[in-house]
């Protein structure tokens, strides 16, 4: 089997949790190392593996060929394309770029270069976005009438990562857990025609907007996505309605817990929820009410990484594409100028 040599650019706890542990398991992946500036925790946990004094010391490493650029958002771009440019394939952690602009051209930078990007937008692989999937595809909703996509929490303080926090190009909310959500409309029904979106700041301490609610318009149904820190009894983050039923799903993926714990994801167990969050449905079939729990489907973050390792070998797409990152990045503009101008925004 080839192997992909992957360098990560940062090791916090995106590096630590979502990306070395499956490029570590991964057989067609080799973990080479990571870029730390200044605590070096690497080798703690990988031994065998570099600790890089800059990115240029990455860059210059021809046995490199994977850059995994999970940095803070503003500096996705920069990064990016200094990978591109020395012939390094990459993935991109969200928000891809902080514009449509920025995510353009690192297309075309990809595509001059002869390389390919993926976006990561691992919550695809969550164990409730599936078992969510799996309901609307199989259509015993009937035709959907609407859909609300949830990423609350409770937290009255800010995060101590002062990039998130501090106005910058790719700080607030609608950017950081944004992506996730958006992403997942997305994939289930393409691009909309239109967005409506309300963007505020709801804390008092906040200077970065950490509360949107985007109405996104289909020919025959809406979908809304709402993100807040200030929910302090959550909604089911996942709400269906169709012509024949209604299905309700929590957000209660344990791979994010486990992954904090430091366990490992190569266990048969790996991505399965508690009993406890079946999802509900209700829905009419042959005249009857049936109202029951659905069994919940196993997440697994590896598929990213499985898809990335085909798209680099057998030139497959990647799992996340380029032009994923950049439809969700078109959404994130227009909600923004949708809540600048008080206005639907056509697409």
């Amino acid at each position: 089997m080839k192997q992909i040599n992957a360098a990560l650019l940062s090791f916090g706890m995106s590096g630590r949790v979502f990306h070395a542990p499956f490029i570590h398991l991964h057989e067609g992946f080799r973990l080479t190392g990571a870029w730390e500036r200044s605590k070096k925790k690497i080798r703690e946990i990988y031994p065998d593996v570099q600790s890089y004094d800059s990115l240029e010391a990455i860059l210059k490493d021809d046995s490199i060929d994977l850059v995994i650029v999970n940095t803070p958002t503003y500096t996705h771009f920069d990064y990016a394309s200094q990978a591109l440019q020395a012939g390094k394939n990459v993935v991109v952690e969200k928000a891809f770029t902080t514009t449509v602009a920025e995510a353009e051209v690192l297309k075309v930078l990809a595509m001059q270069h002869h390389k390919q990007i993926a976006v990561f937008q691992n919550r695809r692989w969550d164990s409730d976005f599936q078992t969510v999937k799996q309901v609307i595809d199989s259509r015993i909703l009937g035709e959907l009438n609407e859909m609300e996509i949830h990423y609350e929490r409770y937290n009255m303080q800010l995060s101590p990562k002062e990039h998130k926090e501090n106005p910058n190009a790719g700080a607030g909310i609608l950017k950081d857990l944004g992506p996730h959500a958006i992403d997942q409309a997305l994939y289930l029904f393409g691009m909309p025609q239109a967005v409506f979106a309300d963007v505020r700041i709801t804390r008092p301490t906040s200077l970065v907007d950490d509360y949107f609610d985007i109405l996104l318009y289909y020919p025959s149904f809406r979908v809304r996505v709402k993100g807040g820190y200030i929910v302090k009894e959550p909604l089911p983050a996942y709400i269906v309605h169709g012509t024949k039923g209604s299905f309700l799903k929590s957000r209660a993926d344990v791979q994010e817990a486990n992954l904090q714990k430091g366990l490992s994801p190569n266990i048969a167990s790996w991505g399965t929820e508690p009993e406890s969050e079946k999802g509900l449905i209700n829905y009419e079939k042959n005249g009857t009410d049936i109202r029951t729990n659905i069994q919940t489907l196993q997440g697994n973050y590896m598929e990213f990484y499985n898809g990335v390792y085909s798209a680099l070998t057998k030139n497959n797409p990647m799992p996340v594409t380029v032009d994923d990152g950049i439809r969700v990045m078109r959404i994130i503009e227009s909600a923004f100028r949708s809540d600048k101008e008080k206005r639907v925004i056509e697409l």
